[in-house]
């Protein structure tokens, strides 16, 4: 059972049961339909509450359903709600910590809502590309009203529940030290007698000259909304709770619910959501496989890397120590934090207590013997081998036992950093996006010798400083950068044989992509690919690259550090302007190797870009490099701009079709450098099974 059924005195307690937020599968359903209509035949009962078990009421629908049968099955949410709804005895919502979703629109069928302060309340499916489907978007409005209901249901934003204390949504809000079962028995006692058993669906929505409200809220959400559809229809289900009578109004909501889970919008949302839950799994790393604890931590470089590096510690109240060569650097890295947190400040995002607290977990030293003690260290120094060697041999010969030795490397052997020391166990790798206290992803790189507490910690800890930690194998550029090198590769590919920055940047983010290649090379610094394109040029010489990168860097334009890249920089402006100069340096190099330059459409940027994602993805996956397709997804959703309306490189991949797919790589593959382009072995195979990626 995941509902139980009590008795006290005159009232019937129905408990959701169904860890870890209650809910509402099938079971839970069926159960809490079977305790209301216990409840009823009970001639000794007279009021019927309904409560959540542990830390929540009911956080909506039982997300192990979705995409499944069950969802539909026989009690529906619908059923449920029509069952609590049409009882002959008032039934009383009991709420505390979560109220959200179907959770929500169960409440709203009661007759009566009373809560606890704190809880969250929410109607939060427009996250997933929904609206709420089981009344929500009909009932909010009549307690709540049109204006308070509409921005609810639009933003998917939780509200604390003595926030909405005096509004029609709940009869009693209790104080907060109030024991709530008791406080609504007594309530469910109190109301017992009252005829006729109030209902929201008999309220009326009274908000006057609604149709002019109603417009401006289109053309605003439109306008917010993006490519998303779900905002927009929010709007229009919430407005028919004015202009319809109830049912004709959850008729249409219905409706709407199910066009939009068909929309590759939502398809996409759900599918990151349920990429970012599984992410966490790793097979053979059980869910109780013990974590070490991290009370202190070390962050070795005070560059733009490590400060931010640091500020995610501090920003969990964790200390941490910051170790630099220098006094000069290490004092500039602090100057940096420092100015971040202000800024963070002066934006109203961080009051000056929390500024005072985080500044105070931050320290710094110009010796290793000062960072012996912490827990973990995160080293941070420049992305050449022989200066990883140097750090971890001191590392090892200074930290003490059982400290986590991890390394930020984007690209290098973790194998190898592990093997300078005493204890490879203890060694994984942490990459950290650029800027590191802001982008969500953390590449957790797996070495062969990688303990699995070790492993264990490092997820634990992802989710402590608030990131999405994706697990990852040993190769060069792990995950995201061995995939973005094969993206890059093209970008380039395309200067030579056409196209200019400014257009293969403009499709690709029309295409939905955060920022386009050129001008993500340009701020994250162009001669970083550049050292990098050097160090693989000697390890592999048989893999082609385009010069055009080189040539760029062999002027010194090295992006917005040095005012000049791909595109010319004002002082003070971020703004990429097109640059003449580098354009034509593209068309003489064009000349110089003998290519005929050509017009190039968006649609062939497009492809030939995220199809080079997709391809390397598919051997990261065959490989085990990955665990699952939808990590990759992960990766770039979290860490490369991916646009989240389209799910991430292999999920798009499975939106197109793979035989799609394999045509369009076959194609490439016959033309110039046609050997950046051999199909994945697993590309091939799942075309040809009919298979998708992501199952």
């Amino acid at each position: 059972m995941s509902a139980d059924y009590t008795v006290q005195g005159s009232v019937a307690v129905v408990t959701l049961n169904n860890p870890p937020v209650n809910g509402l599968g099938l079971e839970t359903r069926t159960a809490a339909v079977n305790a209301i209509r216990q409840a009823e035949s009970d001639d000794a009962v007279k009021a019927i509450v309904i409560l959540g078990a542990g830390k929540a009421f009911s956080g909506g629908a039982d997300i192990r359903e979705f995409n499944s049968p069950k969802a539909l099955t026989e009690p529906t949410l619908h059923s449920l709600i029509r069952v609590v709804e049409n009882s002959s005895k008032p039934t009383v919502a009991a709420i505390h910590a979560v109220c959200m979703g179907g959770g929500l629109e169960l409440a709203l069928g009661c007759n009566y809502r009373v809560a606890i302060p704190g809880a969250q309340i929410a109607l939060p499916e427009v996250k997933l590309g929904l609206l709420p489907g089981a009344g929500g978007t009909q009932r909010l409005p009549r307690v709540l009203g049109l204006e308070m209901a509409l921005n609810m249901v639009v933003s998917g934003t939780p509200v604390p529940s003595e926030k909405l204390a005096g509004t029609a949504l709940f009869d009693e809000v209790f104080p907060a030290e109030t024991d709530l079962l008791p406080a609504a028995i007594a309530f469910a006692e109190k109301v017992a007698d009252v005829r006729p058993l109030p209902k929201v669906r008999d309220r009326k929505v009274d908000y006057p000259n609604h149709e002019a409200f109603l417009q401006f809220s289109r053309n605003t959400v439109k306008a917010m909304a993006g490519p998303f559809p779900a905002p927009l229809e929010c709007v229009e289900t919430v407005a028919a709770s004015v202009t319809k009578p109830f049912e004709e109004g959850l008729k249409f909501e219905r409706e709407r619910f199910l066009h939009l889970a068909q929309t590759p919008e939502s398809k996409a949302l759900r599918h990151a959501f349920f990429a970012e839950r599984a992410a966490s799994k790793v097979p053979d790393v059980p869910s109780d496989t013990p974590v070490r604890g991290i009370e202190r931590a070390a962050v070795v470089g005070a560059g733009t890397m490590g400060g931010g590096i640091a500020m995610n510690f501090a920003n969990a109240g964790i200390p941490v120590s910051i170790l630099e060569t220098k006094q000069e650097a290490l004092d500039k890295g602090l100057a940096t934090i420092r100015k971040n947190y202000e800024n963070t400040v002066r934006k109203g995002k961080l009051t000056q207590e929390k500024f005072e607290q985080r500044m105070g977990l931050i320290t710094g030293t110009l010796a290793y013997e000062d960072i012996a003690q912490a827990d973990i260290v995160v080293e941070a120094v420049f992305e050449d081998m022989g200066v990883k060697e140097q750090v971890f041999r001191k590392l090892d010969e200074v930290m003490k036992q059982g400290a986590i030795l991890a390394s930020n490397t984007s690209t290098l052997d973790l194998d190898c950093i592990a093997s300078f020391t005493k204890r490879p166990q203890d060694v994984i790798g942490l990459h950290f996006f650029s800027p590191a206290n802001v982008m969500k992803l953390l590449e957790i790189v797996r070495g062969k010798e990688t303990g699995k507490d070790v492993l264990a910690t490092a997820l634990a800890l992802s989710r402590k400083i608030k990131k999405t930690g994706v697990v990852s194998g040993v190769c060069d550029g792990f995950i995201g950068n061995r995939m973005l090198e094969q993206y890059l590769r093209q970008a380039f590919f395309l200067l030579e044989e056409g196209a200019l920055p400014e257009q293969v940047d403009a499709a690709i983010e029309k295409f939905g992509f955060a920022m386009g290649p050129f001008r993500m090379s340009d701020l994250a610094g162009n001669d970083i690919g550049w050292y990098i394109r050097k160090r693989r040029a000697i390890e592999s010489p048989e893999i082609a690259y385009s010069k055009t990168a080189d040539l760029l860097c062999e002027q010194g334009r090295f992006g917005q550090k040095t005012g000049a890249g791909w595109y010319d920089y004002k002082a003070g402006d971020r703004k990429a302007y097109a640059s003449e100069l580098v354009n034509d340096m593209i068309e003489r190099h064009s000349r110089d190797i003998g290519v005929e330059r050509r017009a190039i459409d968006d649609a062939e940027i497009v492809e030939r870009l995220v199809y080079a994602l997709a391809n390397e993805g598919a051997k990261i996956l065959e490989e085990g490099i990955a665990l699952r397709a939808s990590d990759i997804d992960m990766v770039y959703l979290t860490g490369y701009g991916f646009p989240l309306h389209r799910g991430g490189p292999m999920f798009y991949a499975d939106t197109v079709g793979l035989p799609n797919v394999l045509d369009a790589i076959r194609k490439y593959a016959s033309g110039r450098h046609g050997e950046a382009w051999k199909p994945a072995p697993l590309l091939e195979q799942r075309a040809l099974e009919g298979k998708g990626f992501n199952g």
